[in-house]
C-alpha cells in the first residue's frame, strides 16, 4: 500500500444495501471486478485520502473529524479494502492499468460498450429502430447539404433519438462524401484539458469503422504520447463517441458503401479554465493539436462532429432548485445564446458566456464544441433541433440537446 494513500477519480452513487444508505465507490474504468460499498460514516475517512498523510494520520484526522477514538484496525482494513479494489493511486492501480489498457489495444477493434444495453446489437433491429426515430420527419424540399460540421447529441437514443436522427439525415450528402471524419466526444471521466486519442478502430453492431492511425499518430507525435494515450482507456466505456458512431455507420449502412477512416478523439473538463481565469486559446497542448490536426487535414475532405449534450439542471445534478415553466424558459434562451455563437462560428463568444457563470448549467459539450470551433477557423450554420429530455423520475431535472449543422 502507498505510503500516503491518495484515492483515484471515483464516481460516488448513493445505493441501499440491506436496507441501509451505502455509498457506492463506483471506477470509471472498472480496474477490478471487485466493487466496493461504504457507510456513511465511514465513508467520510476519504476526505483525508489526499495524498498528504500517512495511514497512521489519516486516522488521526478522521477520528477528529468524526469527534471519537476509533480502533486503528478500521481504517487499516478499509485502506486494504480501497488498495485490493485499485481505488487508490498507486502502484497496484497503475499496474492494473497498464494491463487492462494493454488487454484494450491488443484486441482487434474497440468492441461496442452498449450494444444490447442502449441500442440492439442486432443490425436489422438497430436499422428499425433507427428508421423509427425519422419516420415522423419530413425532408421533403430539403436539399443535399456538404458543410463542414455538425452537432449530434450524445444521450441515451430512447430521450434523444429523434434529434440524432434530423441532424444525421439532413447530414447524409456530407456524410458519404466526406474523406475522413473526426468525432470529438464528451470525455466524461477524463482530466483537465485532456485530448485523449486511440488508435483502435471503433466497432458497431455493422462492423467496423476504420481509423486513420496515421492521422493519430501525428497528433501524438504533436502534443506527446504520454499526454495522447494517458487515458486511452476511458474510449473503452465512454458513450459519447460510440452514440454518435452508431448514427454514422447507420448512414453507410443505408447508402451501401464501405465508412471512411475514423478519428476518434475524448475531449476533457475545461473546468480548471473557468475556474483559474485561464482559457483554452493559450494552452500549449490543445492549440498544438488543433493546429495540427488543422494542418493534417488541410487537403482532405472532413467532416468534423462534436457528440456533445448541452445542459444538465436540477436536482438530479445537484442543483438546489427544480426545473420550473419558469427556469426552463430561461434556459432556452441561454441554450439559444450559445446556438447563436456556435452558427457564427464564434467560439470566443461561445466560452465566454459559459465561462461568466462558471458553467452553472453543466453544459456537457463545453470541451469538444469549443475545439471544434477552433479547428473550423469560422463557420456559419443552422439549428434543425432541440429538445428538453427528462432526467428524473418527477421530471424536475432535464438535460438539453440540439442539433447543429455547420457550413
Amino acid at each position: 500500500m502507498t505510503e500516503k494513500p491518495r484515492l483515484r477519480q471515483l464516481d460516488f452513487q448513493p445505493v441501499y444495501h440491506q436496507g441501509e444508505q451505502m455509498w457506492y465507490l463506483r471506477d470509471p474504468l472498472e480496474l477490478t471486478s471487485e466493487q466496493l460499498v461504504m457507510p456513511p460514516a465511514l465513508a467520510q475517512l476519504l476526505l483525508f485520502l489526499d495524498g498528504s498523510r500517512t495511514p497512521q494520520e489519516v486516522h488521526a484526522a478522521f477520528c477528529q473529524h468524526v469527534g471519537q477514538s476509533l480502533d486503528f484496525a478500521i481504517t487499516e482494513q478499509a485502506l486494504s479494502q480501497l488498495d485490493a479494489a485499485c481505488l487508490l493511486d498507486n502502484d497496484n492501480a497503475r499496474q492494473a492499468l497498464a494491463a487492462q489498457k494493454e488487454a484494450f489495444r491488443s484486441q482487434p477493434h474497440r468492441p461496442p460498450a452498449l450494444a444490447d444495453l442502449s441500442y440492439p446489437a442486432n443490425p436489422r433491429q438497430l436499422t428499425m429502430l433507427l428508421d423509427d426515430y425519422g419516420k415522423e420527419d419530413n425532408l421533403n424540399g430539403w436539399q443535399p447539404w456538404r458543410g463542414r460540421a455538425i452537432i449530434s447529441p450524445h444521450i441515451d437514443y430512447q430521450r434523444g433519438g429523434k434529434v440524432y436522427s434530423k441532424v444525421w439525415q439532413r447530414a447524409q450528402t456530407a456524410v458519404l462524401e466526406a474523406d475522413l471524419v473526426i468525432i470529438l466526444g464528451t470525455d466524461h471521466n477524463g482530466g483537465l484539458g485532456t485530448f485523449t486519442l486511440t488508435r483502435q478502430p471503433y466497432a458497431t453492431p455493422y462492423g467496423v469503422l476504420p481509423t486513420d492511425t496515421e492521422l493519430v499518430d501525428k497528433l501524438a507525435a504533436a502534443i506527446g504520447e504520454e499526454a495522447a494515450f494517458a487515458e486511452e482507456l476511458h474510449h473503452r466505456l465512454e458513450h459519447s463517441i460510440e452514440l454518435s458512431a452508431v448514427w454514422l455507420h447507420y448512414i453507410y449502412q443505408q447508402a451501401g458503401i464501405e465508412p471512411k477512416p475514423m478519428v476518434p478523439i475524448l475531449c476533457g473538463s475545461f473546468h480548471h479554465f473557468v475556474m483559474n481565469g485561464a482559457h483554452p486559446a493559450e494552452d500549449d497542448l490543445l492549440e498544438t493539436a488543433v493546429t495540427t490536426l488543422q494542418r493534417a487535414t488541410a487537403d482532405k475532405n472532413v467532416l468534423i462532429v462534436a457528440s456533445v449534450d448541452f445542459a444538465h439542471v436540477g436536482p438530479a445534478f445537484g442543483d438546489d432548485y427544480i426545473m420550473d415553466d419558469t427556469r426552463r424558459a430561461a434556459l432556452r434562451q441561454t441554450d439559444h445564446n450559445l446556438v447563436q455563437a456556435i452558427i457564427r462560428g464564434d467560439d470566443a463568444s461561445f466560452y465566454d458566456q459559459i465561462a461568466a457563470v462558471q458553467d452553472r448549467n453543466k453544459v456537457c459539450g463545453f470541451s469538444s464544441i469549443y475545439l471544434m470551433l477552433r479547428y473550423l477557423q469560422g463557420t456559419e450554420g443552422v439549428q434543425v433541433a432541440y429538445d428538453h429530455c427528462r432526467a428524473d423520475d418527477e421530471d424536475h431535472s432535464l438535460v438539453s440537446i440540439a442539433g447543429i449543422l455547420l457550413e
